[in-house]
């Protein structure tokens, strides 16, 4: 950069906040210093890589010595474990029952602060602040944090040019390792001024009774209800083949899987944006683990160990999914990476972690979260199993697995069916129809975390956004029983 961009810079930096040098060390290793045993950014304990070593040897030995017996006994948990999984997706899928929700109607309006962190997002930065502007809450409380890269330029002058209101401040995150979502999280909620937070990103377009349908799900849950998630729905379907298999994945997992743990008062796998906290709450948690690459998930799980609940809300936020393989497979690669951190993160002490959720809590992660891992690497094999089978005479699969290929296949069908009704979307009904196409590729995303989680755990792997024509979308108001709330009492924090 020449002297006339350093200058340009500098004066930009003058516009913005910037995080200051204490607030940043904390945002980086806070996490990591105040609970070790919970943080991402060791990848293995050496009682794991042990353990992974035994498993391994265990495994050879056992295929060398009765290699009948053993590959008998992977086949029955094989079929225990997908046919577990496939129907807790049925039953998921088998309630058609939308989420109900109502609007708070407080006299006073408690702050809310939304974090908003962006990296290489000018092209999107206006769109954000313009569906942002139009929340259904007074903006005298609202508490607005456009977090922006130290080095990204182009970004801090959009974010600049649209922060003019007195609720919206631009907030520079000088740039360091670790280069990640989590780590500008932390930076902005040490500046966050609201007793509720909440967090999207850069391409979001969120219901505009979003905040008020959030206050009230908190009003009803208790103080033991810490986080409710927002579903997430896709308004680029159409704009290619991946990005329709990705909306119907969306609408299950946000319309039906979501909403049916949370009927069962079971840990959610947070999505990575429109989910709400009690910010009090949020802080005695320790924020999110800057070397997660899915601290979404991560921290989902961690409310739950210490003893919290979450929830699900009605009003949606629209978001944009990938439309090419290269950006899908980079994006799948990174957050299959952070399930694998998570997961590691949940088991270096097993006993304990069981202990903290609750059993029931604990089996729930390893039906949903460690069974959609298994998946992941699985789905590519078993599809090249499963045709092989079907063109030659060799009998490489029994009537059951068979049985239990079309079960899945169906109760797929079904559920992104399920989904057209509860999201009403027809995309999903076309997506249905090729879904065993798209789930071998998730293997392909699942290698690659392997050897990223080894080789560079804690690189963030970008989405490009504001690629594709999105639908405009009408936001439909609720069914009026469901409006009105009680008045809840001002709570903001100074």
């Amino acid at each position: 950069m020449g002297m006339d961009g350093a200058v340009r810079h500098d004066g930009l930096k003058d516009a913005a906040a910037t995080v200051d040098a204490a607030a940043l060390d904390n945002a980086r290793f806070g996490f990591e210093r105040a609970q070790p045993h919970r943080s991402a950014h060791r990848v293995f304990y050496i009682t794991q890589i042990l353990a992974i070593a035994a498993v391994i040897a265990g495994f050879v030995w056992a295929i060398r010595t009765e290699p009948g017996l053993t590959f008998g006994v992977l086949h029955v948990a094989a079929l225990i474990t997908f046919g577990g999984a496939i129907l807790v997706r049925l039953v998921a899928a088998s309630s058609l029952e939308r989420i109900l929700w109502r609007l708070a109607d407080p006299k006073t309006f408690p702050t809310y602060t939304i974090l908003c962190p962006l990296y290489h997002e000018a092209n999107v930065v206006a769109d954000l602040v313009a569906a942002l502007e139009k929340f259904d809450y007074p903006t005298e409380a609202l508490d607005i944090k456009l977090l922006v890269e130290g080095d990204d330029v182009d970004t801090l002058i959009a974010a600049l040019a649209v922060s003019a209101a007195p609720h919206i401040e631009v907030v520079i995150i000088p740039a360091c390792a670790p280069r990640t979502k989590p780590k500008a999280l932390n930076a902005g909620l040490s500046r966050a001024r609201g007793e509720f937070v909440v967090v999207y990103d850069a391409e979001d377009r969120p219901h505009p009774q979003q905040l008020r349908a959030s206050i009230a799900a908190f009003e009803d849950g208790g103080d033991t209800l810490a986080c409710v998630q927002a579903p997430l729905s896709i308004d680029n379907a159409d704009a290619s083949w991946i990005a329709r298999q990705f909306a119907a994945e969306y609408a299950i997992q946000f319309r039906e899987v979501l909403p049916f743990l949370a009927r069962l008062n079971l840990p959610l796998p947070l999505g990575g944006t429109s989910n709400h906290f009690r910010t009090e709450v949020l802080l005695r948690s320790g924020g999110w683990d800057p070397y997660n690459v899915t601290e979404d998930a991560d921290l989902g799980y961690r409310i739950a160990r210490d003893g919290y609940r979450s929830s699900v809300i009605g009003p949606p936020t629209m978001e944009e999914a990938p439309v090419t393989f290269g950006a899908w497979l980079n994006q799948r690669t990174r957050w299959i990476k952070g399930h694998l951190q998570t997961w590691l993160v949940l088991m270096r002490d097993p006993i304990r972690t069981a202990r903290e959720m609750g059993l029931a809590a604990f089996a729930s992660m390893q039906i949903v979260f460690a069974t959609g891992l298994i998946a992941a690497f699985a789905h590519g094999p078993l599809a090249f199993i499963l045709l092989t089978a079907m063109l030659t005479p060799y009998d490489l699969l029994t009537p059951a697995d068979f049985a239990l290929a079309i079960a899945g296949y169906c109760v797929a069908v079904f559920a992104a069916l399920t989904a057209c009704a509860l999201s009403g979307s027809l995309s999903h009904a076309r997506a249905a129809l090729t879904m065993p196409f798209y789930w071998p590729l998730a293997s392909l995303a699942a290698y690659r975390a392997v050897f990223e989680l080894i080789l560079r755990p804690h690189h963030w792997a970008k989405t490009a956004h504001g690629l594709s024509l999105r639908r405009r979308y009408s936001f439909d108001a609720p069914p009026k029983s469901h409006v009105s709330a009680p008045k809840l009492a001002a709570r903001g924090r100074a």
